[in-house]
């Protein structure tokens, strides 16, 4: 499974950006039937969960302080996930990456380990 990010870039706190996940390669289980996640990573922080959207389209959200503000969706038929990113502020500022699960039959899990393909991330920097 081969995942590619694209949309990042700099903005202004405030302002919006919307990340594209592009997947490919998918032998056995189709992407359909993956959840697929947006995560994000600082220097020096551990990368943390951002939100999820199974393969039944319900959405996960990992962490509180971009409820109402980002939303995740998906085009199974492009095999394509977007996160649009609103009302950013600073400590939005990360690279962010998408993961592919499928060991949980397409359900969101709790942890990172448990997503088994990794896009190489990009860039989100918020100008405050």
């Amino acid at each position: 499974v081969h995942l590619v990010e694209s949309g990042g870039g700099l903005v202004r706190t405030g302002g919006s950006l919307r990340l594209s996940c592009a997947a490919s390669g998918f032998s056995g289980f189709p992407f359909r039937d993956h959840a697929i996640a947006w995560f994000r990573q600082t220097p020096g922080k551990e990368r943390e969960g951002v939100v999820c959207i199974d393969n039944g389209e319900k959405t996960t959200v990992y962490v509180n302080s971009v409820k109402d503000r980002f939303s995740i969706s998906r085009d199974n038929t492009q095999n394509t996930v977007l996160l649009q990113l609103d009302r950013l502020r600073p400590e939005d500022t990360a690279v962010y990456y998408c993961a592919a699960a499928w060991v949980l039959g397409g359900l969101c899990p709790t942890a990172a380990k448990y997503f088994g393909a990794w896009g190489q991330g990009t860039q989100v920097t918020v100008s405050s």
